[in-house]
């Protein structure tokens, strides 16, 4: 995009906002850490976040078309070599290149969703899928499954050491009566459930500054859990037994904000990392903010609009 004479923030806005939809479009490894934390259903959690994270999407897609038309100096367009660029050669583009990992995402998300395997089993199914892919086109090497191994090996540690952490601390805060204090607490506040709701989603906002996803889970999920229970949103949530799925999504949706907001903002200091000395801090923090706010945005749509969650999963009675 550079070479293109892309605008540096809307580029590197781009790129950045559109990275962080992978912890909110399954499969994704945070709605998973949710799940065990609230337990709940996994593969309730991903049929709820689906049409949240297309809702994004959108709302992103939508903005790019908009701030191209509006300024094209921004996003000049892209010059087509048409000798080269033959219908033959895009198919086989398209066969060789999109085709092989969209049926990987298909068969394991099919498989989440239409109930014939649990996480774990589509986990091992996309493994083997991903290694059959590997090996025919010819990148399936020692150093390669060494280093895989490895990675699987660490991440899979983190994720036991934090539900370890996190039912230690549920148990122990739970046990000394603490969500018992703090339902207590809420219930007794004059604001009603929506100005609760409100004030949780803006503690959430605010903690995504300065610690990632996993720590705001831990820290949100058990205590805030048990308060949204026992609110009363009347008629507003269409299924009242999923009023937990609903804040779950509301939480995702809000700590994906978490990854763009300075100071700790991790995709901002990954796309640094990443990009030519010419892109500056600078053009990154100005590229971001308008994508922050259309996740607000998508954050109040959710709230308002329950049924943008819950539908999905309600209507496959899970």
């Amino acid at each position: 995009m550079i070479e293109r004479g892309y605008h540096l923030p809307l580029a590197t806005g781009t790129i950045a906002s559109s990275g962080t939809l992978g912890i909110l479009i399954p499969p994704s490894i945070m709605l998973v850490v949710m799940g065990d934390l609230l337990s709940v259903s996994i593969g309730t959690l991903f049929f709820a976040a689906l049409i949240p994270g297309l809702m994004l999407s959108a709302l992103y897609f939508g903005y790019i078309v908009w701030r191209a038309a509006t300024r094209p100096d921004y996003a000049p367009p892209l010059v087509i070599d048409k000798k080269h660029l033959t219908r033959a050669a895009i198919a086989r583009m398209v066969v060789r290149s999109f085709l092989p990992p969209f049926a990987l995402i298909l068969v394991v998300l099919g498989s989440i969703l239409g109930g014939f395997a649990t996480p774990t089993e589509a986990s091992g199914i996309g493994a083997v899928g991903a290694t059959i892919l590997a090996a025919i086109k010819g990148k399936l090497t020692f150093a390669v499954l060494k280093d895989v191994t490895e990675r699987t090996a660490l991440i899979g540690s983190m994720l036991f050491g934090i539900f370890v952490g996190a039912t230690a601390f549920s148990f122990v805060f739970t046990l000394l009566g603490g969500n018992d204090l703090i339902v207590g607490a809420v219930s007794g506040m004059a604001t009603g459930p929506w100005g609760i709701l409100i004030a949780l989603m803006v503690v959430v906002f605010l903690l995504g500054f300065f610690f990632d996803w996993v720590q705001v889970s831990l820290i949100i999920l058990p205590v805030f859990a048990p308060i949204i229970r026992a609110l009363d949103f009347g008629d507003h949530i269409p299924y009242p037994d999923m009023a937990v799925i609903w804040f779950a999504i509301l939480v995702a949706i809000n700590l994906q904000t978490s990854f763009l907001t300075p100071p700790f903002g991790f995709a901002l200091f990954y796309m640094k990392g990443a990009a030519p000395p010419e892109v500056k801090i600078q053009h990154i923090y100005r590229g971001i903010v308008p994508f922050v706010l259309l996740q607000l945005v998508g954050l109040v749509a959710v709230m308002i609009w329950p049924e943008i969650a819950l539908w999905l999963p309600a209507k496959y009675g899970l």
